[in-house]
Formats: structure tokens, sequence, C-alpha cells
């Protein structure tokens, strides 16, 4: 899914961001950063996450999971 990798980057502002990253390896990827993500891909793929969701979004297989869920 590179297009998600894309907005990973971008929001994140970090290129190194790959399918391995997670908030505990990318240190861009604070509270504020997760939210402005959160949002990104809501507004990106015209989804919108529960609570408990964005809770545990905390890794790229994570933020796949669920996205690729909520899109199909």
């Amino acid at each position: 899914m590179k297009k998600l990798i894309n907005i990973m980057r971008e929001v994140l502002e970090d290129e190194t961001i790959d399918t391995s990253c997670s908030q505990d390896s990318s240190e861009n990827w604070d509270s504020l950063h997760h939210l402005n993500l959160m949002l990104e891909l809501e507004e990106e793929f015209n989804i919108e996450f529960e609570p408990e969701e964005i809770a545990e979004m905390k890794s790229f297989e994570k933020v796949k999971e669920v996205v690729e869920r909520k899109v199909h």
C-alpha cells in the first residue's frame, strides 16, 4: 500500500517510514502527529475511525489493517 506509506511519510515528516515502522521506532510519531495522521487517512480514504481503532493504530501494520478493513 504505497499510498499509505506516502501519507505516513508526509504527515510524520519522516522519509524513512516503511512497513516495519511503529510509534516506538519513529521519533516523530508523537500524539500530535498521530492525530494528524488519523485525520489525513480519514480524509484521503473517505472513512471514519472509532476511538478504539485510533488507540490501537500504533504501527504501519495496524494502520494498514484498520484502513483496509474500512475501505473494503
